[in-house]
């Protein structure tokens, strides 16, 4: 299997490779850093069964597998920006505008192009990595809440497109998924009130673990689960755990 992953150093990635690369894939991976040749060389030489790619512009990648012939079989987005919270008024329009670009207009634009590729194979899977505040929205990440939603919406439209042709679209929302981008271990893993804060929110009691995402990520690309498309999946430890009170 023939799988690309964006953001492969960041969020759901490093989970998604651990797992993933256990299997006979081949794995293309995109990462903003791989725009450094340094960077890029640095994870080759300690990855050589990878394939990194160092193109960042969703041409770039799109032109790298046409020019070279080669058909995947899973799209991976798991597109990533750091949160910066602020109340609604004082959020500013380069805010939303960067959110919309990396979160939603970049995945979108590089489905479009490979899109095409999965059609003529009559295959294939997407798995969009989004985020699963939708579910209870927070003062402060208005930004965040907004694009993330509208990449998952786009997913559910790309599902019921797709899906004549045998192609699979689904969505993992995570929160509360240890990654340095959102849930830094020195704050809520090493520090006892940030590991409280987390016991206070989630049922489960602790962070989602990277191979934990990476295990879900590969079981939906797998062609295990051939009926399932359309679907979002929250990988949130149980949260939001609502009360009675949060409901009356």
């Amino acid at each position: 299997m023939r799988v690309l992953i964006t953001n492969a150093l960041s969020y759901a990635g490093p989970g998604a490779l651990e797992v993933i690369s256990k299997t006979e894939n081949t794995i293309y991976c995109h990462d903003p850093a791989f725009g450094n040749p340094a960077m890029a060389a640095k994870f080759q030489s300690a990855n050589p069964e990878l394939v990194v790619l160092d193109m960042q512009t969703a041409d770039g990648i799109f032109d790298y597998f046409d020019q070279s012939g080669i058909y995947l079989d899973a799209v991976i987005h798991n597109d990533v920006l750091g949160n910066k919270p602020a109340p609604i008024e004082l959020v500013p329009e380069s805010d939303f505008v960067e959110s919309f670009n990396l979160l939603y207009l970049f995945p979108v634009q590089l489905t479009q192009l490979l899109l095409p590729m999965f059609k003529k194979q009559q295959q294939g899977s997407f798995v969009f990595v989004t985020s699963a505040r939708y579910l209870k929205p927070e003062p402060g990440f208005s930004v965040a809440t907004s694009i993330r939603s509208a990449t998952t919406s786009f997913a559910l439209a790309l599902a019921v497109e797709a899906a004549s042709h045998n192609i699979q679209v689904n969505v993992v929302a995570p929160n509360y998924l240890y990654s340095e981008a959102y849930y830094p271990a020195a704050k809520y893993i090493d520090d006892e009130s940030g590991r409280k804060i987390i016991k206070s929110q989630v049922p489960l009691g602790r962070l989602g673990q990277p191979e934990e995402i990476g295990e879900l990520i590969s079981f939906l690309i797998s062609g295990k689960s051939g009926f399932v498309t359309g679907q979002v999946f929250d990988f949130t430890g149980g949260w939001p755990n609502y009360s009675m009170h949060d409901l009356t």
